[in-house]
């Protein structure tokens, strides 16, 4: 009988310490760790409101306005437009505009014979600040908007394969000019006819029209703002115009690798020479100064011996020459880009500009577009990986010449079509002014100020959709996968992420353009590092079926006989219970 009753104690001892320590220790020693993360905040950003806001200032010059109309200057008024893209994101613009009257020394900037010396004389006494945009009115009589002669080019894209030809083909226009938009955040509307009856608030309703025109041109479009959001909203929301532009743009990344390279396939018979590191710095490196604050930029170049473009063009008895049409285009690419190697050491997207030099045998080469037509800067680009343009030489030496020739590329005449591609594909979309508009070149800087900030809209609504939807999907993905472990640099990247994509917002909304692409930047690269860490990888983990079949093998044979113990102990106590009340009865 007391063995008995010591075997019960121990039976039960056994199974007091399983279950008080045995059973907490283990699943406290197996359970799945998981940082705290702000999904509360996480689930605000699925549904994305944005306000951009944008600072316009319209400075009357002397003799646009009467002495009773500027005496209620300066005053401003607020214009608020929405736009409900889909059922969670949504768009508004605010633009505020100031009204006032010109100080004498921007009066003295104005009287400058022409527009551009006007232009660097207003940005010489006050840089505007970025994302903003000024708009000088000057009388109707003056000289600084006459009606001039200039030169427009059309520009016609032939799609194949998502390869483009550029085809610029220079027409003449004469037209009365009535704006002018410099290389700065500046521009001079000339005055529309006013009558002297009318009072200020009729003045500056009549003038609203064209000062909206300006600052469309000027800051941002509704479609390229859609365009940029193209990671949250459907396609069909954005016109075919936009969603090339955005099919050709590389995205959105902290760095950018771009890589020159000289294609010589026949060096027996040419020696060529460029100087590549000069260029860069002429034409290429202002440019890129100017992009700084989007993204960092490396360059290098090569030279790449018996390198061919893989397709065989076709001669042209009518011209004598060879010739690649359009639908050939889309079958270069491949075979170039396997000899073009690799930069291991960088994750950063890769953008190529080769330049091909045809082989003595196969010279004079051109492209030709799907009308036949020869393309005149005789390249194409292929959206998000870069361009190339075919070089000939034939016409710089003789059939008598002593082989290989010494030939020096003009660089200039390349660097000017891998610049004007390099634009395309950083996302320095073409601007369509209306009628009237004439856009300064931005000379040699490469980029305008408010081609600048026309990006930098574009980039940080890209980056703040890019961000928005990378953290969500990763916080669906933990919610829904509840074994995988969120670790603390795991949870300090979430939280990063989310802090600079609500600074971001705040600061789009505030009208800091500069900030918002700063946070925005930090809000992709925490959101993007947070997202592909290595630890949260799912197969990493086992499912719930597959620790089940690892731990019974483990604890059923330590579980049966205390469970047995227990049953026993159970009924033998059952059966005294019984027993004491038979004999009670």
């Amino acid at each position: 009988m007391p063995e008995k009753q010591r075997g019960r104690y121990a039976a039960l001892a056994i199974a007091a310490v399983v279950i008080v320590v045995g059973i907490p220790l283990w699943w406290k020693t197996t359970e799945t760790y998981r940082a705290w993360l702000p999904f509360s905040e996480i689930s605000e950003l699925d549904s994305l409101q944005l306000q951009l806001s944008v600072d316009i200032e319209v400075v009357f010059s002397r003799g646009t306005l009467t002495p009773e109309q500027q005496k209620k200057f300066p005053l401003s008024h607020v214009n608020e437009k929405e736009h409900q893209v889909d059922a969670k994101t949504g768009l508004r613009y605010k633009y505020e505009t100031r009204y006032r009257t010109a100080t004498i020394m921007e009066e003295d900037a104005l009287n400058q014979p022409t527009a551009a010396e006007a232009d660097l004389s207003l940005h010489m006494l006050s840089e505007s600040s970025c994302g903003s945009v000024v708009v000088y009115v000057i009388p109707e009589s003056s000289t600084l908007l006459p009606e001039v002669r200039f030169r427009a080019f059309v520009y016609f894209y032939i799609l194949k394969s998502l390869l483009k030809l550029i085809m610029l083909i220079p027409a003449v226009y004469f037209q009365d000019v009535k704006v002018y938009v410099g290389q700065r955040r500046t521009a001079l509307l000339r005055s529309p006819p006013f009558k002297t009856s009318w009072n200020l608030k009729e003045v500056l309703s009549n003038l609203d029209v064209e000062v909206e025109q300006v600052v469309s041109t000027m800051s941002f479009g509704h479609q390229d703002i859609v365009a940029a959001l193209s990671n949250r909203v459907r396609m069909t929301k954005v016109t075919k115009e936009s969603m090339a532009d955005s099919m050709r743009a590389i995205k959105s990344s902290p760095g950018y690798e771009i890589t020159f390279s000289l294609l010589n396939p026949d060096p027996k018979s040419h020696s060529l020479h460029w100087d590549i590191e000069g260029a860069v710095q002429s034409y290429i490196q202002p440019l890129l100064n100017k992009l700084a604050p989007i993204a960092n930029f490396s360059v290098d170049s090569q030279i790449l011996y018996y390198a061919v473009l893989g397709v065989n063009p076709r001669f042209d008895n009518s011209v004598s020459a060879y010739t690649l049409s359009a639908d050939s285009l889309s079958h270069v690419i491949n075979p170039v880009e396997a000899r073009l190697g690799s930069n291991a050491a960088s994750s950063n997207p890769v953008l190529n500009f080769l330049l091909y030099v045809p082989d003595a045998h196969h010279s004079p080469l051109f492209i030709r577009d799907h009308s036949k037509r020869e393309v005149p800067s005789n390249a194409f680009h292929s959206p998000r990986w870069g361009g190339i343009m075919v070089y000939n030489v034939n016409e710089m030496y003789g059939p008598e010449a002593e082989r290989p020739v010494d030939i020096n590329i003009n660089m200039a005449k390349v660097m000017g079509v891998f610049l004007a591609q390099l634009r395309l594909m950083l996302g320095v979309q073409h601007t369509h002014p209306p009628t009237g508009f004439v856009l300064q070149s931005p000379g040699s800087a490469g980029l305008a100020d408010w081609e600048l900030d026309r990006l930098l809209w574009s980039r940080s609504v890209e980056n703040i959709a890019t961000a928005s939807t990378t953290i969500t999907s990763l916080a669906q993905l933990l919610d829904q996968i509840g074994n995988i472990v969120i670790n603390d640099n795991i949870a300090q990247q979430v939280s990063s992420a989310v802090t600079s994509l609500q600074s971001a917002v705040a600061e789009l909304e505030a009208g800091n353009l500069a900030f918002a692409l700063q946070y925005s930047r930090e809000a992709i690269l925490a959101s993007e590092r947070a997202f592909f860490d290595p630890s949260l990888l799912h197969l990493l983990y086992f499912p719930d079926d597959q620790k089940f079949a690892i731990y019974i093998p483990l604890f059923l044979p330590m579980c049966v006989p205390i469970v047995l113990s227990l049953l026993k102990i159970v009924s033998e106590a059952k059966k005294r219970r019984a027993d004491k009340q038979a004999k009670s009865d």
